[in-house]
C-alpha cells in the first residue's frame, strides 16, 4: 500500500489538521526518522500553503491545532507542535503549548524541527543571546506586578530563552522577570 492511501485510510480522507476534504496531499515532515507513512500527514491545500510558508499565517484558521495536537498519530503531533511554536505571538497558541504532551521520542522529534525555525534572540547591538548568557540591562524597566523598576546598568546572569524571541527571562532583585531582549546588552 502506497504513504497515500496509508493517509487516506488513517485520515478518514480528511486532512488531519482541520478536517478539510478538499485539495488533500502528503506532507512528509523534515527531521523524520524515516520516509514511511509513519513521518506523515495528509494536509489540505490551504494549510500545506502555510506550512511551507508561501502564505501568511492566518491565525484563525491555525486554532484547529487545539484539536489536532490530541491526535493519537505521532506525526501529527509533531506537525502541531511546529505550527503551535510558528503562532506564538497569540495566546491561545502559548496556552496550547503549555497544554500539550508529547512522549519524549516524540518531543525530541518536533523540537528538531522548531529549531531551525526559531528566530534567534538579539540584543540591542544584534548579537545573538543564548540561554546561560550573561547581560545588562540598558534603561530602566517598570517591572510589572513586582512593584520595583529594574536600574539600568543591573547585571543579568544566566538568562533563560521564551518561545518569544524578543523576550528572556532572568532574576532581578530576587525575582525572575520576562525583559524585554532588545533592552538588553551581552557582556
Amino acid at each position: 500500500m502506497s504513504i497515500e492511501t496509508t493517509l487516506h485510510a488513517r485520515s478518514n480522507e480528511k486532512c488531519e489538521l482541520c478536517a478539510s476534504t478538499s485539495d488533500l496531499s502528503v506532507y512528509p515532515l523534515p527531521h523524520s526518522p524515516d520516509e514511511t507513512a509513519n513521518c506523515a500527514v495528509l494536509v489540505c491545500g490551504h494549510c500545506l500553503s502555510q506550512i511551507t510558508a508561501s502564505e501568511d499565517l492566518d491565525y484563525t484558521h491555525w486554532r484547529c491545532l487545539n484539536d489536532a495536537m490530541w491526535s493519537t498519530v505521532p506525526a501529527v503531533q509533531v506537525l502541531a507542535y511546529r505550527m503551535l511554536h510558528k503562532c506564538n505571538s497569540e495566546t491561545w497558541a502559548q496556552d496550547a503549548l503549555d497544554m500539550i504532551y508529547l512522549e519524549e521520542d516524540t518531543k525530541a522529534w518536533a523540537d528538531a524541527g522548531v529549531a531551525d525555525d526559531q528566530e534567534p534572540t538579539l540584543d540591542v547591538n544584534g548579537v545573538a543571546l543564548s540561554a546561560g548568557d550573561s547581560v545588562t540591562i540598558i534603561k530602566d524597566l517598570d517591572v510589572k506586578g513586582a512593584n520595583f523598576t529594574a536600574k539600568r546598568g543591573t547585571p543579568v546572569r544566566n538568562i533563560g530563552l521564551s518561545d518569544n524571541p524578543l523576550h528572556i527571562e532572568g532574576k532581578v532583585n530576587g525575582q525572575r522577570i520576562v525583559i524585554i531582549a532588545a533592552y538588553t546588552k551581552k557582556n
